[in-house]
């Protein structure tokens, strides 16, 4: 079974650089407290890894 991620957008992207805004709305994050589910892949670490001062991740089982 595929581990997840739950990524939940606690910061807003104003003042953000454009890379960082598109970062978001591409992990599915919409506004401040949206929560996603993602898949553990490479291409995702990724993702939060850039933005990961705007969210708060937690690992699912």
């Amino acid at each position: 079974m595929a581990r997840k991620f739950k990524v939940k957008l606690v910061k807003s992207t104003i003042g953000c650089t454009k890379d960082q805004k598109e970062t978001v709305r591409c992990l599915g994050l919409r506004k401040i407290g949206h929560e996603v589910v993602v898949n553990d892949t490479p291409a995702n670490r990724g993702q939060v890894y850039k933005i990961q001062h705007l969210l708060s991740v937690v690992v699912e089982k």
